[in-house]
């Protein structure tokens, strides 16, 4: 958001951009309210909350972005692979699909998907270390040095198959528009999941957070909670800590799932509480933001209420696949069903990635099924009559 906005402020003289470290002027955070960065405003007045590219931000400025952009992408040829979704599986995918020399598209919100609210990788096989958005620009970087038709900032509405779309399938965008393809790679990863209880929708952006690392200078010397006992909530908590005044842990089990190197470290600091078989029952306000939460004794049914400046949920992930209900087999959780060679139950349709049945949900991972989906869509090219 911030380079997006210098940018604009660089290439036109009747833009200005000032920009507000929330750790180092904590006044102001206090007297514009804001919970959760990056926060915007334009001429005085909020603009937009949270991450924005370049593209979005223009989109909320030209009105007639929207209608010029469907137009531009209606008229493009169909795809032998269209992949949706750009974060390390949907990146894999197009790499390897192009170096096929086949016609590749890729279509997706943002480009690098969830590695981009992600600080610290440290997990990826020959990169020692690095952080979520240089990550993110690397896989971008990757594809466009291939002939990949690369489609920023759209998101998907519907999927119709090749049998039910006159024998290439559909992909239809919010904008109207619509692309066509003879295999689809459906790679939408996963997003943060809610904790569902009253006050959670009603405080998002002011104190309930789902991003340590973006909100967690806002709550300096502050106390704040975390729900969530597995390797994300207890990592939040230890990040947290060297920041925030105290972190209180909220874990459902009667005991923290995360590893136990992370647990050991957890427990080894200071300005550490953790309630285990405990069930957040709401999140408490003042109308305006965040002031506690409420929690119950899972052994004793004693009902808790803890001050708090914040809350960040970190209880796992939800696949991205409202739109493919009725198209292609899901989970019971949600997760698009898939053969040890990415395919779906419907032919021409393929997945890879965090959107998934495959176990563990980490980057390398989902950079190897995408792989593989990409093979297998260009298995079943081959394989259709001429």
């Amino acid at each position: 958001m911030v380079q997006a906005l210098n940018l604009m402020a660089v290439l036109n003289p009747r833009i200005s951009h000032v920009a507000i470290d929330g750790g180092l002027f904590q006044a102001e955070v206090e007297e514009r309210q804001i919970m959760a960065v990056p926060a915007v405003f334009m001429n005085d007045a909020t603009f937009g909350s949270g991450r924005m590219e370049l593209s979005d931000i223009l989109a909320k400025v030209d009105t007639g972005a929207a209608a010029r952009d469907a137009a531009r992408l209606a008229d493009k040829a169909p795809y032998d692979v269209l992949i949706v979704g750009s974060g390390p599986a949907g990146a894999a995918a197009a790499v390897y699909a192009a170096r096929k020399g086949i016609r590749t598209g890729v279509v997706a919100e943002r480009i690098g998907g969830q590695t981009l609210d992600t600080l610290g990788i440290e997990n990826f096989i020959s990169v020692k270390e690095t952080e979520g958005p240089k990550f993110a620009a690397a896989l971008e970087a990757h594809m466009r040095a291939y002939d990949v038709d690369l489609m920023g900032g759209q998101k998907v509405e519907a999927l119709l198959p090749a049998a039910e779309a006159g024998g290439l399938a559909t992909v239809k965008l919010a904008n109207g528009a619509e692309l066509k393809s003879k295999t689809v790679i459906l790679t939408t990863g996963a997003r943060w999941r809610n904790v569902n209880v009253p006050g959670e929708q009603e405080y998002k952006t002011k104190g309930v957070a789902y991003c340590p690392h973006c909100d967690g200078p806002l709550f300096k010397g502050k106390k704040v909670a975390v729900i969530g006992g597995g390797n994300s909530g207890i990592e939040a908590a230890i990040d947290l800590a060297g920041v925030v005044q105290h972190v209180t842990v909220i874990e459902f089990a009667e005991q923290l799932k995360a590893d136990a190197v992370l647990v050991n470290k957890l427990k080894s600091l200071p300005n550490v509480e953790i309630h285990t078989n405990a069930q957040t029952t709401e999140i408490t306000g003042d109308g305006q933001k965040v002031n506690g939460l409420r929690y119950k004794d899972r052994a004793t049914n004693e009902e808790h209420h803890i001050e708090l400046a914040g809350v960040f949920v970190q209880i796992g992930l939800v696949p991205n696949t409202e739109f493919l209900k009725g198209v292609v087999e899901l989970s019971r959780f949600g997760e698009i069903v898939i053969d040890a060679k990415c395919h779906t139950n419907v032919p021409g349709i393929f997945a890879a990635g965090d959107v998934t049945t495959v176990p563990y949900k980490q980057i390398i991972i989902a950079s190897g099924e995408g792989a593989k989906a990409a093979l297998s869509a260009f298995d079943h090219l081959i394989r259709i009559p001429s």
